[in-house]
């Protein structure tokens, strides 16, 4: 198993907290990693810090095999990114600011940076001005200056970030051809779970700064469970008869509103018709399959959604 990065013990802290701690991160040659985390729990300067934007506290970080140093930035001629927002020299063209970005890494192919525009669909504006570009351009410009030089490894944070739906499948299309067909190993960030999970081989769960689990897609595909998701007009009230009658103890209330029922044995129809003969209202009852979303609240917040 060949590993694009590997960190051991990586910390970066301020004075008043640490940001990320002690991340013991492996990343393997060919896959899509995905990191899932609330604002704030640390992913981007986890990504900053593996692009050498920022220095780490302590631990240590090897791309490619060899560790990251001060002497060794070489290595991240071979790393493509998007960190947050991406930056233009706005008065400059589209196909301008990528033969800047070219001439900074030494890669000269004017070829190769037309092919990079019409891959994120952007073939045919080279000479606009980059202030004239709409948020999601800027975002499609930014995945053609990570991508121009085929990297062996591509950092996104946030790729769809002000996408319309079929900007986002793009890109989705996008980074699903470049992997299988340059073999680009990928990490990204996203806060479109439902994105993610068409997406990524394996993710890791960022919480407080730590990283707290690991898992490959399809463990939880192999995991997920079957529910029945009901809203009534009277939560309470609906717990009770579904307990007391049906003696179904498998229940959870979340967001407030809202009862999963985990023990299948009565269907959707059985339980209308109970609450229907104790008028009680339904407002939404359908059954689900879990999702990456479940899976990620209930490593950050043990299964309670937030809101």
């Amino acid at each position: 198993m060949e590993l694009i990065v590997k960190t051991s013990g990586l910390t970066k802290h301020t004075r008043r907290k640490a940001i990320v701690s002690n991340i013991n991160l492996q990343i393997r040659k060919g896959e899509i990693y995905g990191l899932l985390g609330q604002n704030g729990a640390g992913k981007t300067t986890l990504m900053k810090l593996l692009t050498g934007i920022t220095k780490p506290s302590s631990g240590e970080i090897e791309l490619f095999g060899k560790r990251l140093t001060d002497h060794s930035k070489s290595l991240l001629k071979r790393v493509g990114s998007i960190i947050e927002y991406p930056i233009f020299f706005e008065h400059l063209t589209a196909m301008e600011n990528l033969k800047l970005h070219c001439e900074y890494l030494g890669y000269y192919d004017e070829k190769g940076i037309k092919q990079a525009l019409d891959l994120v669909q952007l073939k045919g504006i080279e000479d606009k001005v980059v202030k004239e570009f709409s948020l999601g351009m800027k975002q499609r410009l930014g995945i053609a200056r990570a991508v121009i030089t085929k990297p062996e490894l591509i950092i996104f944070d946030e790729p769809t970030n002000g996408l319309d739906p079929i900007g986002i499948k793009d890109t989705r299309d996008l980074i699903l051809m470049l992997n299988k067909e340059y073999g680009i190993t990928f990490i990204l960030s996203s806060h479109i779970l439902a994105e993610m999970e068409q997406v990524v081989d394996r993710i890791g769960v960022i919480n407080n700064g730590r990283l707290i689990n690991e898992v490959t897609l399809e463990d939880i595909r192999k995991e997920r469970t079957e529910y029945i998701e009901i809203v009534t007009t009277d939560v309470q009230k609906t717990l009770y008869i579904l307990e007391s009658e049906l003696q179904l103890t498998n229940m959870k209330m979340i967001q407030g509103n809202r009862i999963r029922i985990y023990d299948l044995t009565y269907s959707q129809t059985d339980i209308s018709k109970l609450l229907i003969l104790h008028d009680i209202g339904i407002e939404e009852i359908q059954k689900h399959t879990s999702s990456l979303e479940d899976y990620f609240y209930t490593q950050i917040n043990g299964g309670n959604r937030i809101g």
